[in-house]
Formats: structure tokens, C-alpha cells, sequence
């Protein structure tokens, strides 16, 4: 198997004499395999190894025993270790993460600030097979495009994955054989998390029902899909300067003419480009957006679009002007983006003094400058949540809709104003503690819907001017 994951190493340029790799260690059997394969490796290609333990403050005293795990086998192994203790939880209500996503931010930072203070080169993971068969089968339920069908990439960046060749269950056969011990996360066999659900059940079943080599199918699959998304992009950044013309920070062109000869299948990645160059990020920018822009194209000269951070899309006699940075809500404002969704919404700078509320219960006032996604309207979704006090305590939306008395068959119906997964407002019940206005707030998103009781009423303008 060491030489398995050797000629992976070699085959995606992993690594190179004399590298400075920084890994991080939960005490795990995927973790601990690579710190022994790397402890391997650093004699022959000259390596110096760092390992990144991260104490999470959530296991009490089952995460005490995994970091003096940890500690034992480097010294044992006679390999520099870091310990890092943090308070994962205090974190999450901080930002409004899950805890999943709290723990994963904070050992992401983590790795780069080791990194940054010892020269590192490389950063090394412990994903595997699996986890890449569980990110495909999680990214296709959500909806993804060639991208997400890729999975988990084994080299991006500094970032490398040395054990993406093998199974869960190699790794574990390979300790067990060589005598090396490793701790098992009690959490990991809970089904709280959407991940864990699927690597418990899902891929169990797959293997089980469908083919015994699923795992192995799947990953194979995501290396031709990534092998496909590298030649699209390419493609795509050629037909993107055929027919896109940059002016400046945040302003581009796009010709319509030169634009309807760039090949079906690459528009919507052709403008997606375009939007993401113009904001100068990905985050939050979407096949939905570049969609938008689409449909414009088909609309008169004048007609614009407001999407996120602030860029307006205008349609031109050239075709498409946008420009970033303008002050527009972070909701889409093109009418058919908006078709079906009640409300009218803006952003305005706050005024100094007093702050006089709206008396309509359902036009609401948000922290704009704390807002972390695309705020949209829409039903609910699994794990949706909401904070409930000033102390920043949240709760599952499901349970404020049990503890409402709330009946089942109109739970689906009500309208939520939701940046990511954390609800801004239930509308018509509830708004969220976390983004109510303060003396530090800049500007301010208002929401106001139609419709007064009930599930908010029917859309009652399309009109981009003035919301729906």
C-alpha cells in the first residue's frame, strides 16, 4: 500500500525534495496512516514533517485522550507536534456555523498560520476514497455542476491528499497489521451530520445493494469529471476573451454578437466567469446568476439586473455592461429571478440618531454589513436554524416550529428570508436576534412582504424597479 500511495504522490507532483509538510493529526486512523507514510517518505525524498493536532473542546475527556495520543506517537516517530485548543462552539454561535463547519474553518486556519510561521510548503489532508464518494454523493443532492461532480481534489494548491487512492478500509487493514494503534471519534458514528448519514447508510448500501465496488467507481468517475472540468475551463477562458472586454477594477462587456458564437454547452461557464472576475471572488456566485445574465441578453437596452456584491448587469446596445460595487441588495432583482417570491427588498445607509422601525409586521430591518451569503427567500431546508436570544443561543428550526404549536402541513408553506442556513426571519412568526439593527450598524437591508397573513400572499409586481 506505501507504494501505492508513493506513485500517487509522484503521478499528481505532490511532493519535492526537501518539502516542509504541515498535517494535521486528530489521532484518527486516516490522520495517523499518513503521518506514518509521510514519517516514510521523509527519509527518501528528504522531507521535514509537522504535525497539527487541533483540540476542539468538545469531547471532554475523550478529546484529552486523543491529543495525548497524538503527542505519544510523535514523540515515538520523532516528529515536530503542534497542539492547538479551541473553543469550536463558542466559534460556531460566534459566526452562526454548525459545529462541522466551525471545526473545519478553524484547523483550515490553523494549517495556514503554521504554515505561514515555519516556512512550510505543503499542507497535507487524510481524506480518502470514501470521503470523496461522500462529497459526490452530497454535492449531486444538493445540485452541483462539473465542479462538484470532481469531488475532492488531490493537489489545489499547497493543499495535498496522499490518501485519496485507498479505501477506509485499507487504511484501517494497514495499521491493524503493522500494530498501530489509532482513536475512534465516538461523534463520527452519530447521525447528527448530513455526512455522517451518508457514510453510514448510503455508501454501506451502495456497496452492498448495488456493487461491491462503488467506492472505487465513484472515484474514478470524479477523476475523468475533473480531467473534463480542467479542459472546460481552459475552453472556457478562450471564448471568454473572444467576446468579454475588461475595463478596469469590477467593469466588463460582454458582445452579444461574438457571444452566440461561443458553443452552447460554455455560455452559462462564459458568464459565470465574467461575474466572478467583476466581483474578484467565486463565493456566492452561481449557474443561477450567470442564468440571469442570459435572459437579459433577450431583454431591451436599459433593462439591468442587481446580484451580488453589488453588481449591476446592464443590458447595452454591445450587449451586457456590468460593473461591481454598486450599493444593491444582495438579493437578484431580474424579474424572472424573482417570479414567485413575495416581497420587495433594498439596502440604504443608515442615518445618524434615532432609528425609526417600520410598524408593518411584515417589512422587517437587517444588519446588512453582518450578512454572510446570498440572502434568500424561500422554504425551508435541513438544517436550518435561528438565533432566539441576544446571548446568541440558537435553535433548530424544526423545533421552533414544535415549540410554536405550529401545524405540519403549513410548516412547508411558510416564506423564510435565510442567509445560508441561518434564518434571518420567519415571516409572519419570528425575526432572528443575531441581525437586528444596533448603534453599529452601517446600512441596512429592509425586506418588506406582501401579502399580511398566511404564507405571504401572491407576488404582486415583476417589475424590477420595484420588486415583486
Amino acid at each position: 500500500m506505501y507504494q501505492r500511495v508513493r506513485e500517487y504522490i509522484r503521478r499528481y507532483h505532490m511532493l519535492d525534495k526537501g518539502d516542509r509538510i504541515i498535517t494535521g493529526v486528530s489521532g484518527g486512523a486516516d490522520s495517523v496512516c499518513l503521518l506514518f507514510m509521510l514519517r516514510e517518505l521523509r527519509e527518501e525524498l528528504g522531507l521535514s514533517v509537522l504535525a497539527v493536532h487541533v483540540h476542539h473542546g468538545l469531547r471532554g475527556a475523550d478529546a484529552d485522550a486523543d491529543a495525548e495520543y497524538v503527542e505519544r506517537i510523535c514523540r515515538e516517530w520523532q516528529i515536530e507536534l503542534r497542539v492547538f485548543r479551541e473553543d469550536v462552539r463558542k466559534y460556531a454561535s460566534r459566526n452562526g456555523l454548525s459545529l462541522e463547519e466551525a471545526g473545519r474553518d478553524i484547523r483550515r486556519e490553523i494549517f495556514l498560520k503554521v504554515q505561514k510561521e515555519t516556512g512550510g510548503t505543503k499542507i497535507a489532508l487524510a481524506h480518502h476514497r470514501n470521503d470523496n464518494a461522500e462529497t459526490l454523493i452530497w454535492n449531486l443532492c444538493r445540485g452541483c455542476g462539473i465542479r462538484g461532480l470532481g469531488g475532492i481534489a488531490p493537489v489545489n494548491g499547497q493543499w495535498i491528499r496522499p490518501l485519496l487512492c485507498l479505501k477506509r478500509e485499507e487504511i484501517e487493514s494497514y495499521l491493524e497489521n503493522r500494530g498501530i494503534s489509532y482513536c475512534t471519534d465516538e461523534s463520527n458514528l452519530e447521525d447528527e451530520y448530513t455526512r455522517n448519514r451518508i457514510r453510514r447508510h448510503v455508501i454501506p448500501y451502495l456497496e452492498e445493494q448495488v456493487n461491491r465496488q462503488a467506492v472505487r467507481h465513484m472515484s474514478e468517475t470524479m477523476e475523468q469529471m475533473r480531467m473534463l472540468g480542467e479542459y472546460i475551463g481552459r475552453e472556457t477562458e478562450r471564448y471568454a476573451k473572444s467576446c468579454i472586454r475588461y475595463e478596469g477594477e469590477g467593469r466588463a462587456v460582454l458582445n452579444k454578437e461574438k457571444f452566440l458564437q461561443v458553443p452552447e454547452a460554455l455560455r452559462q461557464a462564459v458568464l459565470h466567469e465574467m461575474l466572478c472576475r467583476a466581483a474578484g471572488r467565486r463565493k456566492d456566485l452561481g449557474a443561477e446568476h450567470a442564468a440571469i445574465l442570459d435572459r437579459l441578453l433577450d431583454r431591451q437596452v436599459g433593462r439591468q439586473v442587481h446580484l451580488p456584491y453589488g453588481i449591476c448587469a446592464r443590458r447595452c446596445y454591445e450587449g451586457i455592461d456590468i460593473s461591481a460595487g454598486a450599493a444593491s441588495s444582495p438579493v437578484a432583482e431580474d424579474e424572472e429571478a424573482v417570479r414567485g417570491c413575495p416581497a420587495v427588498w433594498r439596502v440604504f445607509e443608515r442615518n445618524g440618531g434615532r432609528v425609526i422601525f417600520p410598524e408593518n409586521p411584515y417589512t422587517k430591518w437587517f444588519d446588512y454589513d453582518i450578512i454572510k451569503n446570498t440572502v434568500k427567500l424561500r422554504h425551508r431546508e435541513p438544517g436550518d436554524y435561528i438565533t432566539i436570544s441576544k446571548s446568541g443561543q440558537t435553535q433548530k428550526l424544526k423545533q421552533y416550529f414544535i415549540n410554536e404549536k405550529i401545524p405540519g402541513e403549513l410548516r412547508d408553506g411558510i416564506w423564510l428570508a435565510a442567509d445560508g442556513k441561518h434564518i434571518m426571519w420567519i415571516v409572519g412568526y419570528r425575526q432572528n436576534q443575531k441581525y437586528q439593527i444596533t448603534d453599529k450598524t452601517r446600512r441596512i437591508l429592509e425586506i418588506e412582504f406582501y401579502g399580511g397573513q398566511g404564507n405571504g400572499g401572491e407576488c404582486k409586481s415583476i417589475d424590477p424597479g420595484e420588486g415583486c
